[in-house]
């Protein structure tokens, strides 16, 4: 339960916040809240929503879309505080403290049952009609009920320069871990560095991880959800599923070993500045919302996308999409009505159906919505036309495992664990961490 989470958090350091709140016309909405929830305000009456976010990547199209509802809604006011560091212990902070925000941001999956006891229930509102039914199951309690709201479709893959692999000779991907190593032969003899990692970052262990959990699913004749539920419940170890127990620390070894310099001390920005100024061929754990600061950095940089080499079967060689990222409405916020009221008008209006497109420039979560023009979606859908996607199977743990997990990584690479001694404790963690429920 949160109150065990909570337990967790040693210190609270906020790095501050961003107020946005904008004037505009008396346009009327395009979609109105439930009354369930309790109704709308009065026409006129003031109403401020306070939305506390870690997101600051898209600082810019939430502020756009702020200003854009002030012209439908004039009344209503939406404070906007977005911080990233620290963010999941000054949340449970805030909650425990009774302040909890109207709208709050979560990771999805197993999340959405943690703050389920928070959450307004959005089965029945036209946003949840509006979503795509993958999307849907991410923001979806175990009880089927939608708690959370998507903040964007993602993308989980392994970039690559195209120009660098055609100068290296490189015409076919490499869909196996065979093929991944004459790449690497390949990149190497062109004095090339095959790949650029942020492994000081907790969150990118997963966003690689779930790749090889994938496999080890169909390995084991299963699903990624079933796999994950049973780590978690202890049923099952890293020495059932080779995928998990030599390949995955197999190809994690490989990027150290033919990544760039001093991997524990790469964060996320230095990452994306290795890979977009061509200094390497490959760019690990990351996905679609970095496109956009590749190319404000090289405008003519060719990005391709394709799945982690992680066995020798190349169907399992799979890029991943879904959503990973939730909002939550607090269902006892006074002024839950009108929160839900706005992104009722967000998810449905047609404002809301080019936001995510136009303005976030992100792949839409919902229905009929035109892709981004950006070269990753675009490249996602052709991909799509031949090649299912992976699960989204970090979804099916919480990122208080998730956290321990890179943390566990970190202490790997860095030679202060052995492979064993980190398997076991990210064993433990899983059943420690895992669920929702315990």
């Amino acid at each position: 339960m949160l109150k065990r989470v909570m337990a967790l958090s040693a210190s609270l350091v906020l790095f501050g916040g961003l107020l946005a709140g904008c004037g505009g016309n008396n346009a009327e909405p395009a979609a109105g809240g439930n009354a369930a929830a309790g109704g709308a305000a009065e026409e006129g009456k003031p109403v401020t929503i306070n939305m506390f976010t870690a997101s600051p990547e898209y600082t810019d199209a939430f502020n756009a879309y702020i200003a854009e509802y002030k012209k439908v809604k004039p009344n209503v006011s939406i404070n906007l505080e977005i911080m990233q560091a620290d963010y999941n212990t000054v949340l449970k902070s805030k909650i425990a403290a009774g302040s909890t925000p109207d709208v709050f941001q979560t990771t999805a999956g197993g999340d959405i049952d943690t703050f389920a006891e928070y959450s307004a229930d959005l089965t029945n509102e036209p946003l949840a009609a509006a979503m795509t039914d993958a999307v849907r199951a991410n923001m979806s309690s175990s009880d089927g009920k939608v708690l959370g709201l998507p903040i964007k479709g993602n993308l989980f893959v392994l970039m690559y320069n195209k120009k660098l692999l055609t100068d290296a000779g490189i015409s076919e991907l490499p869909k196996t871990t065979a093929q991944l190593d004459d790449t690497i032969a390949k990149l190497e003899a062109k004095g090339i560095t095959p790949f650029a990692n942020a492994y000081k970052e907790w969150w990118v262990w997963k966003h690689i991880f779930q790749h090889f959990v994938d496999a080890a699913a169909a390995d084991a004749g299963s699903d990624a959800k079933t796999l994950v539920a049973d780590f978690i419940a202890g049923k099952t170890t890293f020495q059932d599923h080779p995928v998990l127990n030599d390949n995955f620390f197999s190809f994690i070894d490989t990027t150290v070993k033919y990544g760039t310099d001093k991997p524990l001390e790469r964060d996320s920005n230095a990452e994306v500045s290795d890979f977009a100024l061509g200094k390497t061929a490959f760019m690990t754990g990351k996905g679609a919302w970095d496109e956009e600061a590749i190319k404000k950095i090289t405008p003519d940089f060719d990005l391709g996308i394709m799945g982690y080499p992680v066995s020798e079967k190349a169907e399992q060689s799979q890029i991943i999409t879904g959503a990973d990222q939730a909002l939550r409405i607090n269902k006892d916020s006074a002024v839950a009505a009108e929160t839900i009221e706005f992104f009722n008008w967000l998810y449905t209006s047609e404002y809301g159906k080019n936001w995510f497109s136009a303005v976030a420039k992100v792949i839409p979560p919902i229905k009929d919505a035109p892709m981004p023009d950006l070269q990753m979606p675009k490249e996602m859908e052709e991909l799509l036309k031949t090649e299912k996607s992976g699960d989204l199977s970090v979804n099916y743990s919480l990122d208080t495992f998730h956290q321990k997990f890179g943390e566990l990584m970190q202490a790997y690479i860095g030679g202060s664990k052995t492979k064993a001694q980190a398997i076991d404790e990210i064993q433990k963690a899983w059943i420690q961490f895992g669920s929702a429920t315990q």
